[in-house]
């Protein structure tokens, strides 16, 4: 039983590192500049973020404004003059999420560190509430935990293939396009070189010299 504990802890562990897709990052902010991260994410999925300023100076708190955007450019979250923080939300549609931060104005001089947790999906479930919920704990839990996890993994392959196909479809299209474009530019080519003889017949005969 203890190895079948163990193994279930270590796949879950491994289809969890594969399906969460996102982890904390230190990102280092220019004085004048912006920084930002994006993470492609499907809809409907809960997405929860932890962003902290790193303090290298005692007598300094440099603090920063952060502003999320969902893939059409609403702003999902906005705060201004922050230095530790959290924003949750449920993605409306799928695209790429952006996070960006930029240096307040009172601490333009500073390059600031910034340590950003970013987790998506089962990454952002609260496990012990659902283990209470559900009443279940030790290897039922990691199983439950495995089962989120390749439903995860699956949605995230059908999501790919649908790309697939979409880029399959838009590359049929093109090389149609192309082809077209080159028979009209071939017949365009012929037509012009006709002219061009029949010209130049006319013009030898009206100077005799044919």
């Amino acid at each position: 039983m203890a190895r079948g504990g163990a193994w279930a802890t270590t796949a879950a562990a491994v289809l969890w590192w594969m399906a969460a897709g996102a982890g904390a990052v230190w990102l280092e902010i220019a004085p004048s500049g912006t920084k930002c991260v994006a993470e492609e994410i499907r809809s409907n999925v809960v997405v929860i973020g932890d962003y902290s300023v790193l303090y290298e100076h005692q007598q300094v708190h440099p603090t920063v404004s952060v502003k999320i955007t969902s893939p059409f450019g609403d702003t999902i979250h906005k705060k201004d003059k922050v230095t530790v923080d959290q924003f949750a939300f449920t993605t409306s549609e799928a695209g790429n999420y952006l996070a960006c931060f930029t240096v307040d104005g009172d601490n333009k001089g500073l390059v600031v560190k910034l340590n950003l947790d970013w987790r998506i999906g089962i990454a952002a479930k609260d496990w012990d509430a659902v283990a209470k919920k559900e009443k279940i704990e030790g290897v039922a839990l990691e199983l439950f935990k495995l089962d989120e996890s390749v439903q995860t993994i699956y949605d995230n392959l059908l999501m790919l293939r649908n790309k697939e196909a979409d880029m399959r479809d838009v590359s049929e299209q093109t090389n149609t396009r192309i082809l077209w474009l080159s028979m009209m530019s071939l017949g365009v080519c012929i037509c012009a070189s006709i002219l061009q003889l029949v010209h130049l017949k006319q013009y030898f005969r009206k100077k005799k010299l044919i």
